[in-house]
């Protein structure tokens, strides 16, 4: 090539845009607000003392939520939440198909996970919110 020769800029790959989700989590007796976005209940049972007009539901994943047993053996004991996480996410792997269509349907925009469950940070909410930001949830670590 000679000196003269005009060199071709080289090509920059743009870097694919990821949409990003916000996912907030969310008492189902805190009232409905516009920044929630698309609101998903997240409990297998419907929440006492609400209506299904008062809770301005876009989805009910009922089938996302942790089974009955997981869910009287675990009685929401702090101690006890590292090993609920770990048989939640086991769980989740069950009902693949349905935690990749709530991905696919929150994608890329703001969602708000419904629960009637008192103490958040230690529900199953947290552990939900969580896999769904992932692609894989074989791929989420255990944290203690």
């Amino acid at each position: 090539m000679s000196p003269a020769a005009p060199r071709k800029a080289a090509k920059r790959a743009k870097p694919k845009s990821r949409a990003r989700t916000l996912i907030g989590i969310k008492r189902v007796y805190d009232p409905p607000e516009a920044s929630d976005g698309m609101r998903v209940l997240i409990d297998r049972l419907w929440p006492r003392g609400i209506s299904k007009d008062k809770l301005a539901l876009d989805r009910w994943a009922k089938e996302l939520a942790p089974s009955n047993e997981l869910r009287r053996w675990y009685g929401h004991e702090p101690q006890r939440f590292a090993e609920f996480r770990r048989r939640y996410l086991a769980e989740l792997k069950a009902v693949h198909d349905q935690l990749t269509e709530l991905r696919a349907a929150v994608r890329g925009r703001r969602a708000t996970l419904l629960t009637a469950t008192r103490e958040l940070d230690l529900s199953h909410a947290t552990v939900l919110r969580e896999a769904l930001s992932r692609q894989d949830t074989s791929r989420i670590a255990l944290r203690n």
